[in-house]
């Protein structure tokens, strides 16, 4: 019989290097946008990023030469995390049908849940700091255009127009964005916000309404 080379049993597989690197790389990230969360971006600085990550300052310069590159990093990995639980919730709200109710409730859910926030505290640097607004630039476009994607998508469900329906789902991304950020100085006027999207709901089903007639194929 021949041997065959077995770990034994209760053992670890050694990681390799590829994927070392990719847990450190996740780690700077994760730690990254949770600092520019809780302390803005001003007040984070690379070794307490390093610290937070729970990786050496020389780690985190051998991947990122400075804050700025690890930023826009950190904030691409992001919002690529946010598109995919995105798509994934209007396939699934698109298969199954329902409200339009449903998606308005899910932007203002993932945007309050950190999303916008860190965008309010990298959005003034990148308006003063040419070379970081550079880096960010491509990101937010690939964001946008898998939003669009995903609305795209969301429109075929719907049997409605595409063009239409991302029309009215980046303006309801655009509401949000301004709610969210007023809630810096108005924070617990719950009732202001709950009218404002009670009122866009009723716009976004009025829409996709008249929408969908309009798409019907005529007689």
């Amino acid at each position: 019989m021949s041997s065959v080379n077995k770990r034994p049993s209760g053992t670890r597989r050694t990681r390799t290097q590829s994927e070392r690197s990719s847990e450190t790389r996740q780690a700077l990230f994760d730690a990254t946008i949770a600092l520019l969360h809780d302390q803005g971006f001003n007040k984070t600085s690379t070794p307490e990023i390093a610290r937070k990550a729970g990786v050496s300052r020389g780690a985190l310069t051998h991947h990122f030469a400075t804050k700025e590159d690890l930023v826009i990093s950190a904030v691409a990995d992001h919002l690529a995390q946010v598109n995919t639980k995105l798509a994934a919730f209007a396939d699934t709200y698109g298969r199954r049908g329902g409200s339009t109710d449903e998606i308005v409730d899910y932007l203002w859910q993932i945007m309050f849940d950190r999303l916008f926030y860190v965008t309010l505290e990298y959005l003034p640097e990148a308006r003063h700091n040419e070379g970081f607004r550079a880096g960010l630039i491509p990101v937010v476009h690939e964001f946008h255009d898998r939003l669009d994607a995903i609305w795209t998508a969301l429109a075929a469900h719907r049997q409605a127009d595409p063009a239409s329906v991302r029309i009215v789902m980046n303006a309801t991304m655009c509401l949000i964005r301004g709610m969210i950020a007023q809630t810096v100085l108005r924070p617990a006027d719950s009732t202001y916000y709950e009218t404002l999207l009670g009122f866009w709901k009723q716009q976004v089903r009025d829409y996709f309404s008249t929408i969908a007639k309009h798409s019907e194929p005529k007689p």
